[in-house]
This record gives C-alpha cells, structure tokens and sequence, in this order.
C-alpha cells in the first residue's frame, strides 16, 4: 500500500451498546473474545487502526466499559500489523504513567503499534462521579496540549524538565523509551481542539460533516499548523452502511432512527451541547447536530458512507480530494460488516486512487 493512501481505522466496541444509541439489534458485543476476533477480521481486511474508547461510568446506553489501554494491549498481542490507539482522559490519568504505560505495551508488542487518543473531554457527571475537577472547555484543551507536550518530551528526552499550569516534572528519565516514538491523536472541533493539533498533536480527528464542512475544518487546521511549523494528519468519522442497493442501505438508516431511544440521545445531546456552548465561541463538536445525527455519537452519519460499495467509496475518494487522511469507521453488526467492508470496498477505494496516480503521471 502506498503511503498517500488514505487509512482506514475502526471503532473499538469495547463499551456496550454498540455505536447508535437505538434499540435496532446490534450484532456486536464489548467483550474480550468478540473484540479479539474483530481485531483480526479487521487486520486481513485492510484496516490500519482500532480505536478504543474510554468511559468511567454508564450513560446513555453504555452500561459497561472496559478500560482502554489495557484492553489494546490484548487487541494488539492478538494481532500482528494493526496499529491500536488506547483513549486516554488527562485527570484520571497523569502523563507520567500513560507514557511509562505506553513504552511498556510499545516494547510488549513489537514496537510502533501502539497510539494514543488524548481526549480532552465532554461528560462533566463522569468527572464528578470519579472525584475529578471539571475544568472549563478551553481550559481542558490547555491541559490536554501540556499532557501531549509531557508525553512527547518523556518518550524523547534523557532529562526531562517541564513547569506547566497542570504537570511538573524535574529531570525526569524514562527508561525504557518507548522502541518507536508513539502516534498521538486528538479530537474535537472547537477553536481550542484545532489549535491544540495545530501545535503539538500528530493526528486530528473531527466529527462526521459533509464534504464542504470537513474542507473548511482541513484547511484551518492546515493554516494554523503550517504556521507553527508542525504537520497534523486529519482523520473524519463515519458511519458505515454499506449494502448491495442503496435503497437497503437507507432503509437500515432510517430503522436506525425509527427505533433511536429518545431519553439517552436527548440526554447525550444536552450534555454535549452544554460542553461545547461552554467554549468562548460557543460552539463544540456538536453545535450543530439534530437528534437524527446525534443518534450516531460523533455525528456519523453526516459524512453520508451509506450506500453501495461503489458509492461509499468514490465519497471516500471525496473526503481524500479535500485533505482527509484518515476515514473512523463504526457499523452496526461490526464483524460482518468490518469483513464486507474489506472485501467490497476498501478494494475499489485502491482501485480508484490507483486510476488517480495513473491519470496524474
């Protein structure tokens, strides 16, 4: 695979209740075994990456949670080539055991398949709940930006020496380094959240959006970087309903949406909506979202990969033409569809940067 390829990654179901807050069955489970072959289907077919999630207490259909980081070291002593990013929360977690967590899985494993998703956080009740201060929006960005910086100078420095508002650290050695500096990823769609990739983080993910809303968060956060001298890949979530007609496609859509369990997205969506309207320009990552889209919790289906494969993919050819690196898929019945998805679209996503590579030459 060419490294202008763009990347595929998944979302790791290992908190319950799949990825719609709806009552439609869901074929997939967050438990270990189902996980662990899902890792493997998704590595014979394709994928770069898994993302596992990071939750502390239940809400919105998510009864139970494994904890992220060590559920990816199981997913990646499962597998070979992919690469798993383990979400990690500054404030239940300090950046001196994430990068000494990090180094350790890094070496268990082989070396440069571990990443990580600092996630600055949106669900104040979980921050209560677990005794943790809730900082104001902007403020969460701050101290996830120093947690990055922190990590970064761990796994690269002999001596490291850091006074921040939020971490201290005095000739700190880590020993061992990790083997391969790890990928750090973010999200986030607010001012604050592209600022913070545009200095310091590796990877950028944003909300599902159409292709028009995705060019425009691309080019800023290309600006911005390009002004700090640093380089962000982008990655976009989508929601994934791939099927022989289009019209079967949108019918599992709208099903979907039929039976959407209205408490727990309208509660999801108040609690959403209420982190980003806390950010100085009053707008999040949800700002803009209606029940429909937030029945998806990172507004999936907007980025619209429902259809046929020849559909889905030539929209994916869409979002690369506009800067996207990366596509964050999710489905509803995860190993069958993550293993349909390999078979019938990710092969004519290559076929069609192939044609563009020749066309170009």
């Amino acid at each position: 695979m060419s490294q202008d390829n763009i990347k595929f990654a998944y979302w790791v179901p290992n908190v319950s209740g799949g990825l719609v807050v709806s009552n439609i069955e869901q074929r997939t489970s967050w438990d270990f075994e189902y996980n662990k072959k899902l890792a493997q289907i998704a590595e014979k077919s394709g994928f770069d990456y898994a993302l596992s999630q990071i939750r502390f207490t239940a809400g919105y259909g998510a009864e139970f949670q494994h904890e992220s980081v060590s559920f990816s070291h199981g997913l990646l002593a499962a597998t070979t080539k992919l690469k798993v990013i383990a979400a990690i929360l500054p404030g239940p977690w300090d950046p001196a055991l994430a990068a000494k967590q990090i180094a350790t899985i890094d070496h268990l494993t082989g070396g440069g398949r571990v990443a990580v998703n600092v996630v600055s956080g949106w669900f104040k009740g979980e921050f209560l709940a677990i005794g943790q201060t809730w900082l104001e929006h902007d403020e969460r960005y701050r101290r996830s930006e120093e947690f990055i910086r922190a990590l970064k100078g761990i796994w690269s420095q002999d001596s490291y020496t850091a006074s921040g508002d939020f971490y201290r650290f005095h000739h700190y050695s880590l020993r061992p380094k990790p083997l391969k500096q790890p990928e750090v990823f973010q999200g986030g769609s607010s001012r604050a959240a592209r600022d913070m990739a545009s200095r310091v983080s590796d990877w950028y993910f944003t909300n599902g959006n159409t292709v028009e809303g995705i060019k425009a968060q691309v080019d800023d956060i290309r600006a911005k970087a390009a002004a700090n001298n640093h380089s962000v890949k982008v990655g976009v979530n989508a929601f994934v309903i791939a099927r022989e007609t289009e019209e079967e496609a949108r019918a599992v859509l709208a099903e979907i949406i039929a039976q959407a369990n209205p408490e727990a997205v309208n509660a999801f969506g108040h609690e959403v909506k209420q982190a980003g309207k806390a950010s100085p320009e009053g707008e999040g990552n949800w700002a803009k979202s209606t029940f429909e889209d937030l029945v998806q919790y990172n507004d999936g289906f907007k980025t619209n990969l429902i259809g046929t494969p020849r559909q889905i993919a030539e929209r994916i050819i869409a979002l690369k033409a506009v800067g996207v690196d990366l596509i964050l898929t999710g489905f509803l019945h995860f190993q069958e569809e993550v293993a349909y998805f390999g078979e019938h679209v990710l092969p004519l996503v290559r076929e069609l940067e192939a044609d563009q590579v020749a066309l170009a030459a």
